[in-house]
């Protein structure tokens, strides 16, 4: 149960976001933003990515892709160097599909309804809300990790908890007006005063209402049980011609990273090497990374070869400098560091 009437819960926290809300590129406060477009995007971008990141991403997109038929038009390769960095890269792809659909069946507008948007690619339940609230002043109820532990510390809750639980308790709070700056307030609240470690209570509107902080209780909550991710091996093949050049292939399929470029790898602890020859080198180095459902950890093997005699030829050499023009994933981009190294 809620500590206090929702209304006066939700009058607080707004009136703490006017005076303390953090100013955003994708955001106005006082009224919904004047572009959809914009807070679409910046949606999208901040999925399973840190504000701080998003804002040179998003300020760099809006200058190349400044309208959805832009982007639309766009081609793919490039939305994705634009994206670059980012990871998830199913979601620049979406964003494009997308796009792609906003011109040709919603005469290039974001739909204002939430069934409406929910049929579009990459736009989940979340995302929705996000759009309706930000895009168009509707009251949507928002929950993101922010949320969660901001409603999860106010009620008290000690158990491990769901998402949908906290959204029965968060709806209740949520106010039939000013839907943008509220759920810009609950979120703001989350990130910069009921932040996970170190939350700043003395400054929370709600500290007096807060039973977490009556109970000494805030570092414990909320409570969430996390999977452990899988540990996966496996070798990252740097295959250079007389010039020096590196070879990349473009990785195929519908996968987490089709679409983007690649030094050729295989997810397998024995060594199988691409093909036969002797002068396969493996050194020391190995570049780690973490995916959403496990860790991967790559050994560098390298080679010199002509590149004629390379057998592989699904893909091409390009000089290092021209990497630039060519979407690599983060994965991809940590091997690099390496490519010069023994």
């Amino acid at each position: 149960m809620l500590p206090e009437n929702p209304t006066i819960l939700a009058e607080q926290l707004l009136n703490w976001f006017y005076q303390n809300g953090r100013d955003m590129p994708w955001r106005v406060k006082g009224k919904a933003h004047p572009n959809p477009y914009a807070v679409w995007i910046s949606e999208i971008m901040l999925q399973q990515t840190t504000v701080k990141t998003v804002v040179d991403y998003f300020q760099r997109w809006m200058h190349r892709f400044p309208t959805i038929e832009s982007l639309a038009q766009a081609d793919l390769q490039e939305v994705l160097l634009y994206w670059q960095g980012l990871g998830y890269y199913t979601r620049a792809k979406k964003i494009h599909e997308c796009a792609k659909l906003l011109i040709n069946e919603y005469n290039g507008k974001i739909p204002n309804k939430r069934e409406l948007l929910l049929k579009l690619p990459g736009i989940g339940p979340y995302s929705a809300s996000s759009i309706c609230a930000f895009a168009f002043n509707q009251p949507e109820t928002v929950v993101d990790g922010n949320v969660i532990r901001v409603i999860a510390r106010l009620c008290g809750l000690t158990h491990a908890v769901t998402k949908e639980e906290i959204y029965h308790l968060a709806i209740q709070i949520t106010p039939d007006n000013n839907g943008a700056d509220y759920a810009s307030a609950i979120m703001d609240l989350g990130a910069t005063v009921c932040m996970p470690n170190n939350p700043q209570c003395k400054i929370c509107p709600w500290k007096e209402k807060c039973i977490a902080y009556k109970k000494h209780l805030t570092e414990s909550i909320p409570l969430i049980e996390k999977p452990t991710k899988k540990i996966k091996k496996g070798f990252v093949y740097l295959i250079q011609n007389e010039n020096g050049d590196f070879y990349i292939e473009k990785r195929q399929g519908k996968g987490l990273l089709s679409g983007l470029y690649e030094f050729p790898w295989q997810e397998n602890e024995q060594h199988f090497p691409l093909f036969t020859h002797p002068d396969w080198k493996t050194d020391s180095t190995t570049v780690s990374h973490t995916f959403t459902h496990f860790q991967l950890t790559l050994k560098l093997v390298r080679i010199t070869v002509k590149t004629p005699d390379c057998p592989l030829k699904n893909g091409l050499f390009v000089a290092e400098k021209a990497f630039k023009n060519y979407p690599f994933s983060t994965l991809m981009k940590k091997v690099m560091k390496h490519l010069n190294t023994i």
